[in-house]
């Protein structure tokens, strides 16, 4: 017998990033994880099950631990169509409530991921992630999956234009006509890879647009590499070198050890090359009307970007601003062809 959750779909916005997977649902809730899980069981017995803070997932008959792991690296080529991710989109849907229900999704991939040089696209490519999140992940605890039963990918950066044009009010939905026609860049600092997409007259510019690889993950590579060097130690956990970056101290032998100077040298390495290659990619961004920053990057590097071009302005909440894009791209785009 059909369930009623499995007969009402949740439309979702699934931003599924090499650092963070973030889902937006039509509520306005907004979910955060960190993209962290490990191939094989966790192996870990939890004295109180309300403190639960490891969970476990089969797909394609491999297990993965996701949650409060040492998580395994997600920077690899194949990591969108992969199992690691698709345990995690899974937790993060659960986390999101989404238990038993059918789930409709737009998610996204890099610019440079989604199109080739001349601007087509990556068929090949995008129908490979369309399929995997449509495959099943299994709880292993007991909980009904959520079943993604429609998945459309669209470019990154791309779903935060579609956020900026696309407004919603009490007064219904509205394209903005100034925001559709006007010249706009996206700077989309993620976790991987940073994205640039400039479109105008509702077009996108490809020789203005492309990706970068490199992103928040770089910094706590290279303020790992610093931990490791300063105190001489083989390993430092990706968990507690993410918290560094946060506090400015890590802990180590019952101590908090002070490495603001690690954290500071480590994000001004990548904010150099950043501003590099968006001087590279949109000049002084003079013929533009805005250039809008979203992402997770530009949360945490806010104080560094802030005065790159006069006419740059921070999405709201733009952490999330590309899953809201990718909420309203299905709701207000895939639901409007399909109506059609």
């Amino acid at each position: 017998m059909t369930s009623p959750k499995s007969m009402n779909p949740v439309p979702v916005g699934l931003d599924d990033g090499y650092a963070y997977t973030k889902l937006v649902l039509p509520n306005g809730q907004m979910f955060a994880i960190p993209s962290r899980a490990r191939l094989g069981k966790a192996n870990v017995t939890w004295i109180d099950s309300a403190e639960q803070r490891i969970f476990e997932y089969e797909t394609e008959k491999q297990i993965f631990a996701v949650g409060e792991v040492e998580g395994e690296p997600t920077e690899f080529d194949a990591y969108p169509f992969s199992g690691l991710n698709r345990a995690i989109v899974q937790h993060a849907l659960q986390q999101a409530g989404l238990e038993g229900h059918s789930v409709h999704a737009v998610s996204g991939l890099p610019v440079g991921s989604f199109y080739l040089k001349d601007g087509s696209r990556r068929e090949e490519t995008l129908a490979r992630k369309r399929a995997s999140l449509k495959q099943v992940v299994q709880p292993f605890d007991g909980r009904l999956p959520a079943g993604i039963a429609f998945h459309e990918v669209i470019p990154e950066a791309l779903a935060a234009w579609y956020d900026y044009v696309i407004t919603e009010s009490n007064e219904g939905v509205q394209l903005e006509p100034e925001r559709l026609q006007a010249p706009l860049a996206v700077v989309d600092i993620g976790g991987r890879t940073t994205d640039y997409v400039v479109v105008a007259d509702q077009a996108v510019v490809h020789n203005a647009s492309g990706s970068l690889r490199c992103g928040l993950l770089d910094v706590k590579r290279e303020l790992a590499d610093g931990i490791r060097a300063r105190f001489d130690l083989e390993t430092v956990s990706e968990r507690r070198v993410e918290a560094s970056i946060q506090s400015g101290t890590v802990r180590l032998f019952g101590e908090n050890q002070d490495v603001t100077d690690l954290v500071q040298q480590a994000q001004r390495q990548m904010v150099e090359r950043l501003h590099s290659e968006t001087q590279r990619q949109l000049g002084q961004g003079a013929e533009l009307e805005r250039i809008l920053f979203v992402g997770g990057g530009t949360v945490a590097l806010a104080a560094q970007i802030r005065d790159w071009f006069p006419n740059q302005a921070i999405a709201e909440h733009p952490a999330f601003a590309n899953a809201r894009g990718m909420l309203k791209y299905l709701r207000y785009v895939c639901e409007a062809s399909d109506a059609a």
